[in-house]
């Protein structure tokens, strides 16, 4: 056998998510159907981690196991064939050591979040950002954010059905690129619990509206109490930007 690495663009809009489910259109069994395809069996396709319904990718990865082998950009061009208005695509395709794995391999992940800070609606974002009418104060989000930095117990930031065993995760980066009506938050850790990015979205922008201060999200964290954050931001403001190995 011959393994693969992809790294995955994906309109999350069109899915159910990464994982796939029963009657439910999903980025993973839609990569799959595109590699029975192209290698004429059924073949497992291996994600270095789970996206919810709604959330892009600009650097999804998955590996799998080709039965013979093949020139990368073949593998690269015949699933683009095949996923041709599916709403995902393979921007690389490379030939790796039987080792690697997309996800027990990956050192860190990092995504970005969008948000467009402005009265009027965009048709060319809609299901791209989100977008907040109100204006936003960007220092004090970005200020707020610093609280949360480093290794912490991220209970404040966790939804109720994370499957993850502990709330314990270090964040090693944040932060905030503000150009015009755009503010587009960065983030980067090993691994996430289930809606952390969205929820400290969510709380930040609470911030940037004045409603919270920074002092108040340093509070929020000690307190271990999902019902002290902000809200859960909207899925399709979210995009799993790169995996790291």
């Amino acid at each position: 056998m011959y393994r693969y690495k992809l790294t995955i663009e994906y309109d999350g809009s069109n899915f159910s998510g990464w994982q796939k489910q029963e009657g439910e259109p999903s980025v993973q069994e839609t990569i799959a159907k595109a590699l029975q395809k192209f290698c004429g069996q059924e073949l497992e396709v291996c994600g270095a981690g789970r996206t919810d319904a709604g959330v892009h990718a600009l650097g999804q990865v998955a590996h799998f196991d080709a039965p013979k082998e093949y020139p990368e950009y073949t593998v690269r061009d015949a699933l683009n064939f095949y996923l041709q208005g599916s709403g995902a695509a393979i921007v690389k395709a490379e030939k790796v050591l039987d080792d690697f794995h997309a996800r027990f391999s990956a050192k860190e992940r990092s995504y970005i979040y969008r948000i467009l800070n402005r009265r009027s609606p965009s048709p060319l974002m809609a299901q791209r950002v989100w977008q907040v009418p109100l204006p936003l104060d960007g220092e004090k989000m970005s200020e707020a954010a610093e609280k949360l930095l480093g290794k912490h117990d991220f209970s404040s930031f966790r939804a109720a059905e994370c499957q993850a065993k502990s709330p314990v995760k270090t964040l090693d980066e944040i932060s905030f690129n503000c150009s015009g009506e755009e503010i587009i938050i960065y983030v980067r850790a090993r691994s996430f619990l289930h809606n952390q990015v969205r929820i400290i979205t969510g709380t930040l922008v609470q911030v940037g509206l004045g409603k919270l201060t920074p002092e108040d999200v340093a509070n929020i964290l000690k307190a271990k109490d999902r019902t002290k954050a902000g809200p859960t931001a909207p899925p399709f403001g979210l995009y799993l930007y790169q995996v790291h190995y």
